[in-house]
């Protein structure tokens, strides 16, 4: 048997192809894990089913079928699902290559329960990483190494110095 395509260590008959199939999917995460697949698998009517109805005419089928025929699914990695009563939201990165490049998506995704099945209700702003600050450092202040020496005289921007 094959391990699924999501990650989970499961093989995929007993992990996302019920969900694929047909079945209720237990958890948003396991919504998540079976929509990746589905793309992986080509199997896009389950992304378009799983639509929660006020959201299901924004799913570009044409662009769908386009992503995942031109790239090579790298991996599914879930960072955070929580769920409270009939809603959840769940931040995940989604790996591939597509021309030649490698790309990360980080994601995430809110959902809601109808009926026993979770549906995808819509995108948040994916978050931020922690900024990088940079700050400047003049040829007379002191050098960063903390050799007491002026930065110009120590590991300053003069390769000769060094």
């Amino acid at each position: 048997m094959a391990l699924c395509p999501c990650g989970s260590e499961y093989d995929f008959e007993n992990c996302c192809g019920p969900i694929i199939a047909g079945a209720l999917a237990p958890t948003a995460e396991a919504l998540v894990r079976s929509r990746y697949t589905a793309f992986v698998k080509h199997a896009l009517d389950h992304v378009a089913r799983t639509h929660a109805p006020e959201v299901r005419q924004d799913f570009n089928r044409a662009e769908a079928e386009r992503m995942a025929a031109q790239c090579e699914w790298r991996g599914l990695e879930i960072r955070r699902a929580t769920e409270t009563g009939d809603t959840a939201e769940v931040e995940f990165v989604v790996r591939f290559r597509r021309e030649r490049q490698d790309h990360a998506s980080v994601t995430v995704s809110t959902f809601r329960r109808d009926q026993g099945q979770w549906l995808y209700v819509g995108t948040k702003e994916a978050p931020k990483g922690v900024p990088v600050r940079v700050t400047k450092i003049g040829p007379n202040d002191p050098c960063p190494c903390n050799s007491g020496k002026k930065a110009k005289k120590c590991c300053g921007t003069n390769p000769a110095v060094r």
